[in-house]
């Protein structure tokens, strides 16, 4: 079978309506898999890329509601990440004992970057990043989805009665105010949405922080008791990975959050922030 035909089976696959089941299965598949180092780096790339493009769309979208599937690709990456955290962790734990290319070429690079030959200030630099992302931007932006949310419910009344006395007074016709109708619901819909895939995004940084210690204080524990490393091995192996581990999945989450911020504080205009 060439690459031609796989092609066609996977665009008739989306066209049937299978793709997001599909992308559903698979990210289940990940918890429960195991993943070699090469599918990791793979998976990891397509993450940090998708959290990019995201952004990108965010920053040059003029209404919220152009963006209307951001709740929905907003959860979505959430558990690609923690699919991804899960299947690293078994690597790291595995794995880390063999050096710090265990887990692939990426979680490496990165680690090796933050860190840059002291594991004790890599190591509080990334606590700093994970703790902006999530007491800073990640609380931020799920306070203002909550209260955005709130506020354009309640205006909804409001909003319904101008739209009846525009049409009531000549000044729009009937399908003008069926669209505006429609926009108004959407409207409450989306910041609905967001409110709830914001709590998504706030308990990803926790695990994220969890996942922290876990591979931490069990890869040393695994390192020194199983593998008969020693400590200041298993702390050099162990740190490089976990910090490695955890900086490719906070740099996404970090861009998805601030991207989550931006939308959901954009009021009306005619311009785009870019």
């Amino acid at each position: 079978m060439d690459s031609t035909t796989i092609l066609d089976n996977v665009k008739q696959l989306g066209a049937r309506g299978l793709g997001a089941p599909l992308v559903l299965l698979m990210l289940l598949a990940m918890l429960v898999i195991p993943l070699p180092p090469i599918a990791l780096d793979l998976f990891f790339t397509f993450n940090i890329t998708l959290s990019l493009v995201v952004m990108l769309v965010v920053v040059y979208t003029k209404r919220p509601l152009e963006f209307s599937v951001f709740p929905s690709m907003l959860l979505i990456a959430t558990l690609l990440r923690l699919a991804l955290n899960v299947a690293s962790t078994r690597v790291v734990l595995l794995e880390g004992h063999t050096g710090g290319d265990a887990a692939g070429k990426v979680i490496e690079a990165f680690g090796a970057f933050v860190i840059g030959g002291n594991y004790a200030v890599g190591l509080v630099v990334f606590l700093i990043l994970v703790i902006i992302n999530f007491v800073v931007v990640t609380k931020g932006a799920g306070r203002v989805s909550e209260v955005s949310a709130r506020f354009t419910l309640d205006a909804m009344p409001g909003k319904q009665m101008a739209i009846d006395a525009d049409l009531n007074s000549g000044l729009i016709d009937q399908d003008e105010a069926r669209a505006r109708r429609e926009d108004v619901a959407k409207e409450a819909d989306f910041y609905g949405a967001m409110d709830g895939a914001s709590k998504f995004v706030r308990g990803d940084a926790i695990a994220g922080i969890l996942i922290l210690f876990i591979n931490i204080i069990g890869g040393l524990s695994i390192g020194m008791a199983q593998h008969d490393l020693a400590f200041s091995t298993a702390l050099q192996n162990y740190v490089l990975l976990t910090i490695g581990d955890g900086l490719v999945a906070q740099i996404p989450s970090l861009l998805l959050s601030t991207s989550a911020a931006i939308i959901v504080t954009r009021v009306a205009s005619t311009q785009d922030v870019g």
